[in-house]
């Protein structure tokens, strides 16, 4: 139900234009690689649990019902789990005569101190959930940038179809005059010819531009799990250039994918903790009561009948058990260090991570100022670019021009008013960018949004 409400609500509001928010919202809520992070998550919070199960008793119940001959031999027998043992004396009997036997009892085993392993292996469960809310929101992030992405890529697509057909307009109006004045013989054929290709040229430019616009939107739909046709995008406020100011100071430590490594390496730690708590004796507090009974005399006599189905004899017991791994030793060294090196190899690599944020926020940096003087030069180049093709045109008509002329100042304009649409966008992506690289595009999300 909630999820057909989810559907309903997104169908509403792409009825209405959805916004970078919408979209980003969605795909965090909804994505597939969220659900298996948050999954995995629930499976860590149950090992916190099974952990701690580890300060609770020990209780063992048994209840037995057998038909067994009693044939019992004096000498040792090596420890196995094959042949059954049997208690009582020696009655130098070999035969298959058979008496009744039954056993019921509980044993009831508590660990009281153990030098801090139960909880080391607590606390690395507790690690193993903090690493994995650590990937969940490394998960939601790289979506929420890959979604932002996928919306801003959309509306590039869009503007430069809406470019791409200002420019078949004005080819199918020059080409429109130009066939007009060749069929009353005032221009050579020629000329018809050449705006033909100009026309067909503009077009392909076109359908390529509207492929474009419907692999982007099958992209945004991919996370907002919309069809594509049902996909609108608001592209009002990322046709403007974006304030100034909004990048903020770099935080190596406070990007998900940072504290995600960071996360490995506390869990890592938590880990070697564990294999440091094990080797101490582990001692053992231990309480027994249980019953037998026979069918068999200790005369070699069978009772018969029922006899020897109930226990009819019972004993108590308690008792202080120490266990010690003596020569265990070794190899915990052993994994000791195998696990302070996968320590470190994890710190080299958080380490890595952090330089390689830094380099990337610093390029993403580069990339907008440049993306901003773009910005601040093309609607000069589209003036320009107008003023071509109209002079051009007018010389065209006034005899004093040929039509390539007309043909070159057109594709320049097409191409000049498409790289004015893009550069704007290109700030929006420089700033998405630079929040990717810094770890919160939350801001950049608002922005767009408004």
């Amino acid at each position: 139900m909630t999820r057909v409400l989810s559907v309903l609500i997104l169908s509403v509001s792409a009825e209405a234009q959805m916004t970078v928010s919408q979209v980003v919202d969605s795909a965090v809520r909804n994505y597939p690689s969220v659900r298996v992070s948050q999954e995995q998550i629930n499976a860590a919070a149950a090992g916190i649990q099974l952990a701690r199960t580890a300060y609770l008793p020990k209780v063992d119940a048994i209840a037995q019902v057998n038909r067994a001959t009693r044939n019992n031999v004096f000498g040792m027998l090596m420890p196995q789990s094959v042949i059954p043992s049997i208690s009582g004396p020696v009655l130098g009997s070999n035969n298959f005569g058979t008496a009744w036997g039954s056993a019921m009892g509980v044993l009831v085993t508590w660990e009281p101190f153990d030098f801090g392993l139960r909880k080391a292996n607590v606390d690395a469960s507790a690690a193993a959930r903090a690493e994995s809310e650590a990937a969940l929101k490394k998960a939601q992030f790289d979506v929420a940038v890959m979604a932002a992405d996928a919306y801003v890529t959309l509306v590039a697509s869009q503007e430069t179809v809406r470019a791409a057909q200002a420019g078949v307009d004005r080819a199918e109006a020059i080409s429109r005059t130009i066939h007009a004045q060749v069929n009353a013989e005032l221009r050579p054929g020629a000329d018809a010819s050449r705006v033909d290709a100009e026309v067909a040229a503009s077009r392909t430019l076109m359908i390529q531009a509207q492929q474009a616009v419907e692999i982007a939107r099958v992209t945004v739909s991919q996370f907002v799990g919309l069809p594509p046709a049902a996909i609108v995008v608001a592209s009002a406020k990322l046709l403007q250039l974006p304030p100034e100011g909004m990048v903020a100071p770099l935080d190596t430590a406070a990007n998900p994918v940072a504290m995600e490594q960071n996360a490995v390496i506390e869990q890592l730690k938590a880990q070697l903790k564990v294999l440091e708590r094990s080797y101490f004796p582990h001692f053992y507090a231990e309480a027994s009561t249980y019953a037998r009974g026979t069918g068999a005399e200790i005369n070699g006599n069978n009772l018969g009948g029922v006899n020897g189905l109930a226990p009819t004899v019972q004993n108590s017991a308690l008792g202080f058990t120490v266990a010690f791994p003596i020569f265990d030793r070794p190899s915990i060294r052993a994994k000791e260090a195998g696990q302070s090196a996968t320590i470190r190899a994890e710190t080299a690599r958080y380490q890595q991570i952090a330089i390689d944020l830094t380099a990337q926020w610093n390029r993403a940096v580069a990339m907008l100022r440049g993306a901003r003087n773009v910005a601040a030069n093309t609607p000069i180049q589209v003036a320009a670019a107008r003023a071509a093709t109209e002079q051009a045109t007018a010389r065209y008509q006034a005899g004093l021009g040929n039509i390539d002329e007309v043909a070159e100042a057109q594709r320049l304009l097409t191409q000049s008013e498409i790289d004015d649409a893009l550069a704007r966008l290109s700030v929006w992506r420089g700033l998405l960018g630079v929040a990717t690289a810094g770890g919160d595009i939350q801001p950049f999300v608002v922005e767009a949004s408004q």
